[in-house]
Formats: structure tokens, sequence, C-alpha cells
């Protein structure tokens, strides 16, 4: 079975196991988004959440959060852990936004990468789950689960695993697929304890390199 071959037949096992999976990060609009996944480095998503609920009371749009002292921003999102470059990293993300955007978010993968505090895994998030658009998401479960699993040979560096990956999963599956990782990583293929290998959908076609 080759790496490809491997990829689509984990790709549909993992649909049927997990057909609804989704971000797990709230938002109802495409700039929240942006402000969750920076808070979300080092964090649960499920603290992020809670947090982002307060910090959008006092600050309900881009503009509001543009203009709000830095200082305000950290208050909040302290919970969150490195609250001052968290912050600063909003804070100059929303005004860029606003100056240079009109408060919208770019579709475009390169002024995505361009804002303040936005990496390849952010920027792939946003194309995905906003536009809707091929993306690949190397989180940490994605990195370690496709490193079992022998889509990718040893490779720990997120640019590097998603070039492996872009070669192997089409493009329309890339956002869902990074998607189930999480949940499957999150229920069965899990780091702090041994794998659940036993009650894997993925067990005859899984190569369990490195357990």
């Amino acid at each position: 079975m080759t790496k490809k071959q491997r990829a689509l037949e984990i790709i549909e096992r993992l649909k049927k196991e997990y057909p609804d999976s989704d971000c797990t990060l709230d938002y109802d609009q495409a700039w929240k988004l942006l402000v969750s996944v920076r808070l979300a480095a080092q964090c649960t998503d499920a603290r992020v959440n809670v947090v982002v609920e307060k910090l959008y009371e006092k600050f309900p749009d881009v503009n509001a959060l543009a203009e709000a002292p830095v200082e305000q921003i950290e208050e909040i999102v302290r919970p969150c852990g490195l609250g001052n470059s968290k912050a600063r990293d909003i804070s100059a993300c929303m005004k860029m936004l606003r100056d240079v955007y009109g408060g919208k978010v770019p579709d475009d993968f390169d002024r995505l990468l361009a804002l303040p505090g936005v990496g390849r895994k952010s920027a792939n998030l946003i194309m995905g789950d906003v536009f809707g658009k091929p993306a690949i998401v190397t989180d940490t479960h994605c990195i370690r689960l496709v490193n079992r699993m022998g889509l990718v040979d040893g490779i720990k560096e997120p640019a590097k695993v998603e070039a492996a990956l872009w070669k192997i999963i089409p493009p329309k599956e890339g956002s869902d697929f990074c998607h189930r990782l999480v949940d499957h990583g999150r229920a069965v293929c899990t780091a702090r304890t041994k794998p659940f290998c036993d009650k894997c959908c993925l067990q005859d076609v899984c190569k369990k390199a490195g357990i």
C-alpha cells in the first residue's frame, strides 16, 4: 500500500467514525477565529472559548479591538497564557484589518500570513474553515498521528509535514481530515496515555510507528 492509498483509506474511515468533526474554537465571524487561534497557542480551545466571551463583551468588533489599549486586552486574555505577546499580536492584527482591509479578513493565504501573529497553521485554518478553500492544518495532533500512521516518515516540523501531506491528501479533503485527526487523537490515538489501538478503526492500515 502506497502512502497515497493509505491516506485515502484513512480519510474514508475517519469520515465514518467522525462525521461531524469541526473546529472546536467558537466563532461566528472570521476575525473572531483569528483572535481565538492566536489565543489557542499553548492553551486549550475550551479555555479560549470562555475567555473570548469576556473579550467580545468589552470589545465587540474589529474597530473596538483595534482601538483598545493593549494592557486591557492583556488583562482579559491572561488566563490563556503568554498574555503580553498575544495581546500585542491581537491588537496589531486588528489594526491591520481595520487599516488595510476595511475590517475584513482577507481570503488569500499570503495576505493572512502577513497579519501579525498569524502563522501557517492559523492561515490554513482560516482558509479551510472560513473560506472553504484547500487547507491542511498541521497542529500537534496532526503531526503525531500522521507520523504514527506512516503517512509521513519521522517529520516533526509543521511546514515539512504540511508539504508532505499536500502530496498525498486530496485538496478538498485536507481541512476536514485535520479536524478528524484532532478528534481521533483525543479519543483513541492519545498522546499522554498508550493509544487505544484495540478499538481503533485504522488498526489494520496504520503503521503504528513509534508505539
